[in-house]
């Protein structure tokens, strides 16, 4: 049985650092994301990673301050969050996909439960 479950969310302050991470089980999957969803607004993408290569994709808002990366004997992904913002507030969730992904949700076959992200200005 797959299962994806998101660790690492909580309450910052503007301009700290958060570290999430996703645990994959039962399987490994072509390549992994992130995305979130704010209060009133429709989830979003956030970042993939492509497992063996470990090439990655952001998207433009958080550029720069997030990273995406995993550890292939763990089987797990991380999301690295610096400089965060008030506007990341979300519930961020891990996703995976068996083949080809994309930026859009439709390509991910499994998602974790959701973590809550919560920035104090």
């Amino acid at each position: 049985q797959v299962q994806l479950v998101e660790s690492g969310g909580g309450l910052v302050q503007a301009g700290g650092s958060l570290k999430l991470s996703c645990a994959a089980s039962g399987r490994t999957f072509s390549s992994y994301g992130w995305f979130r969803q704010a209060p009133g607004k429709e989830r979003e993408f956030v970042a993939r990673i492509w497992w063996s290569s470990g090439n990655t994709d952001y998207a433009d808002p958080v550029k720069g301050r997030f990273t995406i990366s995993r550890d292939n004997a763990k089987n797990t992904m991380y999301l690295q969050m610096n400089s965060l913002k008030p506007e990341d507030t979300a519930v961020y969730y891990c996703a995976a996909a068996s083949f080809l992904s994309s930026r859009i949700e439709a390509s991910y076959d499994y998602w974790g439960q959701g973590t809550q992200v919560t920035v104090s200005s």
